[in-house]
């Protein structure tokens, strides 16, 4: 294989000694993924395979791209979304040799660029969180598409647009949907979304949870994470859902379930984590009491309205770093943080890396298994291999310190016989 012409787009190359400092704070905590590396370094399993990667540039993903590195890939990367971007860690992977296409505060002219800046690297694997690159390379340049061999997929929103793709006969090569695994959606979306969503809001209002009403608009595992760290906070915590099912579960987890145009005649903090359109709407935006705060933590920023907010409002102005005043026609003012993107990492540094620690051991097992299985794999969604699954799982306990028991032949042989009705 040739190498990647580099011509990167990063902030500032000297950013990469504080770069490297946090890439190493992070790796302290991603034990799994140190451990994969380490293998992949002896095996070479990637060797000479190029990636194209669009995921949030931090210094997690920093961790996953040297993984990746390590096992002999040449990795291109770009962001996920404009404001997520840590500059520091992109110069620091830039220093180590990897492709970077990413700037934090990139207007949506750049973003795509950046985009076709790792397409054209011609990527025989690609790695999305929210399915923009996939789309891309579908759309514009279907020629390229006879190169790939698979992919993988970090996020709710991107697997549900994937499967869209697959349904209607236009995904043209298998993804491996790794936000399916039990081991990135139950603990990076409930414990890391819940932590990393009150970081980025507390980071950029200052504002006390305790005592106060927060509106958390859907009940999916993000959703589940969030409500939990809101009441652990002090806050008086309201649900709304359009699923029944999720509606029932966080009335009988104890918290109060309504619409959400009345959820917002009441709401101090409002948070979308739907990954749906317009989650909070017109409607609910006119209920808004004075000195209410809007907030996101779903992929996309179209889960509020903010073209509704803009109609409603006579003025804006920005008050803080991250945070915008709307005073609406009767005077009542309204806040919204990062500009209706993700504010865990528009506003933090998202996640903890013990949980991307499983959510990217993940990652790299899944484009590992897709290139030993790529011809067998039919052009759909795939879910994570349950044996990956349970490998992560495992070596997370053992990264512990913590033990199980585990099932004598008996016992085995006893499941075995249940299972089959013997």
């Amino acid at each position: 294989m040739t190498a990647i012409e580099r011509h990167d787009d990063i902030s500032d190359l000297a950013l990469a000694p504080a770069g490297r400092d946090r890439i190493a704070w992070a790796e302290r905590d991603m034990p799994v993924l140190r451990q994969i590396r380490e293998r992949f370094e002896r095996e070479r399993p990637l060797d000479g395979v190029r990636v194209g990667a669009c995921l949030h540039v931090t210094t997690e993903t920093a961790n996953l791209a040297l993984t990746l590195q390590a096992g002999g890939a040449q990795v291109a990367l770009c962001a996920s979304n404009p404001l997520s971007t840590q500059d520091d860690a992109a110069a620091a992977l830039v220093e180590r040799g990897i492709s970077v296409y990413a700037i934090k505060g990139e207007d949506e002219r750049r973003y795509y660029e950046h985009i076709e800046s790792v397409l054209a690297t011609r990527p025989q694997i690609t790695m999305d969180d929210g399915a923009d690159l996939v789309s891309t390379l579908h759309l514009r340049h279907p020629d390229w598409l006879e190169g790939v061999v698979g992919g993988t997929e970090e996020t709710t929103t991107g697997v549900n647009r994937l499967k869209v793709m697959a349904a209607e006969g236009e995904l043209r090569y298998p993804i491996v949907a790794v936000n399916e695994a039990f081991t990135k959606h139950l603990f990076d979306n409930r414990y890391g979304t819940g932590q990393s969503t009150l970081d980025g809001l507390i980071r950029a209002t200052n504002v006390l949870l305790a005592g106060r009403v927060f509106v958390v608009c859907g009940y999916g595992w993000c959703g589940r994470g969030l409500a939990q760290r809101a009441r652990g906070m002090g806050s008086h915590v309201i649900v709304t859902e359009v699923e029944p099912v999720r509606a029932l579960e966080a009335v009988m987890d104890g918290y109060a379930v309504m619409p959400s145009v009345e959820a917002a005649k009441v709401a101090d903090v409002v948070v979308t984590v739907t990954g749906g359109l317009h989650a909070i709407g017109a409607e609910a935006i006119s209920n808004l009491k004075d000195g209410a705060i809007l907030a996101n933590s779903g992929h996309f920023n179209d889960e509020i309205d903010i073209p509704a907010l803009e109609r409603q409002a006579r003025s804006k102005r920005r008050v803080r770093p991250l945070v915008d005043e709307y005073e609406l026609a009767d005077g009542r003012k309204v806040y919204l943080v990062a500009e209706g993107r993700l504010v865990n990492l528009s506003a933090a540094e998202g996640h903890p890396a013990s949980v991307m620690d499983m959510s990217f051991a993940n990652q790299a097992l899944c484009v590992e298994w897709v290139l030993r299985n790529a011809e067998g794999l039919e052009s759909r969604v795939h879910d994570v291999p349950r044996e990956i699954d349970r490998r992560v799982a495992e070596l997370k306990l053992a990264s512990l310190g913590v033990r199980t028991d585990a099932l004598s032949q008996e016992q085995r042989a006893y499941a075995a016989d249940w299972r089959s009705g013997t």
